[in-house]
């Protein structure tokens, strides 16, 4: 069988995927969620070779970057390892999310991380799909992570820019697009879908975390994936 790899997202923890491990575990041989160090700021190309280093050496795997993992995983995928036999994408992108901001990403180094609001992000991340346990889990994967990571990170979301990598990716790729972001305008996925021409997408009712807050439609999509993978 094959191996599932998760990239998380902007809180780089291991600790938000739980639903979403047991309901698509039987697809796979093991799942492995890869976390980040929560106090060390890396940039994309740091975190890029920090997950080449834990990928199954022989093993086939997919890949799946969610949110803020979108342009490590579309990196991997455009120089991958020989066992590397697909690619999923949640809720992602590979060019900033909001280009507009761009300019200002450096003022994320000053922002009040631990100040933004939990019914906020709750907004921002779930929408109306919250639930109390939700939200309780991500308030304790965010007070993991040192706020000038969390801060660093942002940044480099707000700069990111990983499209001319796209057309180098020629294993098969399924994009998990929600229904309901309310933090990534829908032109994110579509230009990934123009530039990586095999790749298939799957509507999900959700919101930005489709992980989280749909994990058993998100597991049957991802299952059903590496079946046609062989």
């Amino acid at each position: 069988m094959t191996a599932l790899v998760v990239l998380p997202g902007l809180d780089g923890t291991a600790t938000l995927h739980a639903e979403f491990v047991a309901s698509v575990g039987p697809a796979f041989e093991s799942v492995t969620v890869v976390p980040y160090p929560p106090d060390e700021a890396l940039g994309y190309v740091a975190l890029e070779a920090l997950v080449r280093a834990q990928l199954p050496a022989a093993t086939p795997f997919v890949l799946l970057g969610e949110s803020f993992s979108g342009p490590v995983a579309l990196s991997i995928a455009a120089d991958p390892p020989p066992n590397l036999v697909g690619l999923v994408l949640s809720t992602t992108f590979a060019k900033s999310p909001t280009p507009l901001l761009s300019p200002f990403a450096a003022l994320t180094s000053i922002a009040p991380v631990r100040a933004v609001p939990v019914s906020l992000l709750s907004w921002l991340l779930f929408g109306r799909w919250a639930t109390p346990q939700l939200e309780a889990s991500l308030r304790s994967a965010l007070l993991a992570v040192s706020p000038a990571v969390l801060r660093f990170r942002a940044a480099a979301a707000m700069r990111a820019n990983v499209s001319a990598s796209l057309g180098s990716i020629a294993v098969p790729v399924l994009y998990l697009r929600s229904s309901h972001d309310r933090l990534l305008s829908p032109a994110a996925g579509r230009h990934i879908l123009s530039e990586v021409p095999q790749c298939t997408t799957v509507d999900i009712a959700g919101p930005h975390l489709l992980l989280q807050t749909a994990p058993k439609d998100c597991a049957r999509a991802v299952g059903a994936f590496a079946r046609l993978l062989g």
